[in-house]
This record gives C-alpha cells, sequence and structure tokens, in this order.
C-alpha cells in the first residue's frame, strides 16, 4: 500500500460535499490468486498466461470485482469509515487491470441526505492516468446519535 489516508470514521454529521478519500495498493499475483479462491471465479484469463495471451486483453488481468473491493475498502475504512453501511453501487469497467498495476481507488461526496443518513459518491479507480473504473456508492453513514 501507498499514499493511503487514516482509517476510521467520519460520522454524516461532519461528511461535506466535495469531500474525498483514496487508497493505492499494487494489485499482486497473489492478490489474484487469492480473489480466485474466495469468490471461486477461476476464468482463466486471471490465472492462465498462455490462455490470457489469446484474448482481446493479450495478457492477465485482474478479477474486475478485486479492483472494485478496493473502493469498498475506502469506504469501508475512511469515507464514511467504520460503520458504514452500503447501499447500492453501480459500476463501469474502462479498462483492465494487470498485475504489477498500481491501483488509486478514490471516492467523493456528491450528495448528502442528511435525514435519511444517506451519502451519495463518485467513485473511481485508475492506474496511472488511465481510469480503470468509475461508478457511483449509495451508503448509509454512521451517526454520533446512534452512538
Amino acid at each position: 500500500m501507498l499514499d493511503n489516508m487514516p482509517r476510521g470514521t467520519i460520522c454524516i454529521e461532519d461528511i461535506e460535499i466535495g469531500m474525498s478519500r483514496h487508497l493505492s495498493k499494487v494489485v499482486t499475483d497473489r492478490d489474484i490468486e487469492l480473489f480466485a479462491e474466495v469468490s471461486t471465479d477461476r476464468n482463466p484469463v486471471h490465472l492462465d498466461d498462455s490462455y490470457a495471451q489469446d484474448t482481446i486483453f493479450e495478457g492477465r488481468i485482474a478479477h474486475g470485482m478485486l479492483t472494485a473491493g478496493l473502493i469498498s475498502a475506502v469506504i469501508g475504512e475512511q469515507l464514511p469509515g467504520h460503520g458504514t453501511v452500503y447501499l447500492g453501487q453501480s459500476l463501469k469497467f474502462m479498462a483492465p487491470v494487470r498485475p504489477g498495476d498500481m491501483v488509486r481507488a478514490e471516492v467523493t461526496v456528491t450528495a448528502i441526505d442528511h435525514a435519511k443518513r444517506r451519502v451519495t459518491l463518485e467513485t473511481l479507480a485508475s492506474v496511472g492516468k488511465t481510469v480503470v473504473l468509475k461508478g457511483e456508492a449509495l451508503v448509509l453513514a454512521p451517526s454520533r446519535k446512534f452512538d
């Protein structure tokens, strides 16, 4: 991991439009193998070099949901953080993530419904200047009123 922000909780009362948090992580062969094991998604495009070479990707790629999991980590650990409940997530996969790529996952607050404790977040993952995933998340944020 590199240049990751502090973990913890930001309560709904302290969240503001435009607030953003991120993490960066190198996706390793081990990450891909572990994700295949946990998810049972053993598509050879993720695990078999010779098979993957003959696909449109011309080489192995990480599972898209592994990259999406980094977005989940930012939401669950940083913004809003601990105590957050995921309500929904849209995802659009824009480009592949390959073993060894440094992925930066970022979330930015775009809307807040204080009455319902709901926060809408723009979600983005990139490798260098290439956007690999984008979407939107809706979460139920923790509140000091319910501590």
